[in-house]
């Protein structure tokens, strides 16, 4: 999720630009699809596509085969907002080394997948529920044919909130899963969570819904290090804007007044107590201490009402755990361990 603290409107036309992230003559080709720099070499055993989302928008997919022993199952990767494939790579390899196989997409709109107006770089979604949808058409054509059981979840922000959405009707299917730093409330806005959703409501239901709300246009030169609210790892940072300065065409701007209402009404959908008694997977909780993007606090509350729930906060850490500094990062990957049934046996 890469959009400031501060909620405000960006007024400025659509570009007319096409709505493929990746250029037309790369998206055919099974070896071509994900992107490799020298500081980010893609994991071993990768295989890529797309599929056919049911409204007819490709969506980007990866999956990766394990490396370690014993064999442990299926972890699927779910990345947050402004987020592509090729930024989890290094979590990837981490995962195949310990028994998994690795399955991952692109949200549509986002990444390698279709974009879904005018403008590709203006993070736009109508509902999370087309999230969900992919999710489930994901796991119905690549996973349950070609990856191995059981399944486990790994969910970050944004895609931590469409885990918990899809929840109850995955019940089934994941046997376990762990949502770093979920996008249930923002850590610091002028609004309520309630009156971002009134706003963003109101500027979707005149027709402004595509109108930037909460950042602007995205920029050719990556923010300096200094002063990012996502991780205090320097060389993680410069990696994972290098992917966007090299290939803009993965990356976003901020989001439009249609996504930040998608994502409020969300939030307050998996907040309400009937749907949480709904949610019966096994959930991990892992918190930043110094997120400055979502409420860690809001998860901590979350976790401690939900049943099925139990959370940890990592001090110090901030909103990207998984991209962060080693002592926060391997603390995360250490409750993984412990949690996901069979990781902490050698490999």
């Amino acid at each position: 999720m890469l959009f400031g603290n501060r909620l405000f409107i960006w007024i400025e036309p659509s570009s007319g630009k096409s709505n493929h992230a990746l250029p037309p003559e790369t998206a055919p080709s099974m070896t071509e699809l994900l992107i490799d720099i020298p500081e980010n070499p893609q994991p071993e055993q990768a295989i890529s596509g797309f599929f056919k989302a049911r409204d007819g928008k490709q969506i980007r997919y990866a999956r990766f085969g394990v490396n370690g022993r014993p064999v442990k199952g299926t972890v699927i990767v779910l990345p947050g907002r402004n987020e592509c494939i090729e930024k989890y790579f290094e979590t990837i390899g981490d995962l195949q080394t310990r028994g998994f196989t690795v399955a991952t997409f692109d949200w549509r709109g986002q990444g390698g997948s279709d974009r879904l107006i005018g403008d590709p770089m203006r993070g736009h979604v109508d509902s999370f529920d087309s999230y969900v949808r992919d999710l489930e058409q994901f796991f119905d054509e690549i996973v349950l044919p070609d990856c191995r059981s059981p399944f486990y979840l790994l969910a970050h922000s944004t895609g931590a909130l469409v885990a918990l959405l899809a929840a109850p009707a995955m019940v089934n299917r994941v046997r376990r899963m762990v949502l770093i730093a979920p996008f249930l409330e923002l850590k610091k806005t002028s609004l309520s969570m309630k009156s971002v959703r009134r706003l963003s409501g109101f500027l979707n239901w005149t027709g402004l819904g595509q109108l930037y709300i909460g950042g602007g246009p995205q920029t050719r030169d990556p923010a300096p290090f200094a002063g990012n609210v996502l991780t205090t790892d320097r060389r993680r940072y410069a990696r994972n804007t290098d992917i966007y300065r090299k290939f803009p065409e993965l990356g976003l701007g901020g989001p439009t007044a249609a996504w930040i209402h998608a994502a409020s009404v969300a939030a307050e959908r998996v907040r309400d107590p009937e749907f949480m008694a709904k949610i019966r997977i096994p959930s991990l909780f892992i918190a930043a201490g110094a997120d400055d993007v979502v409420s860690t606090r809001a998860i901590e509350d979350y976790a401690s009402r939900l049943r099925s729930g139990t959370v940890l906060t990592i001090d110090g850490a901030r909103h990207e755990i998984l991209q962060e500094a080693d002592i926060f990062r391997e603390q995360a990957l250490a409750a993984f361990d412990a949690f996901v049934p069979g990781t902490d046996s050698g490999v």
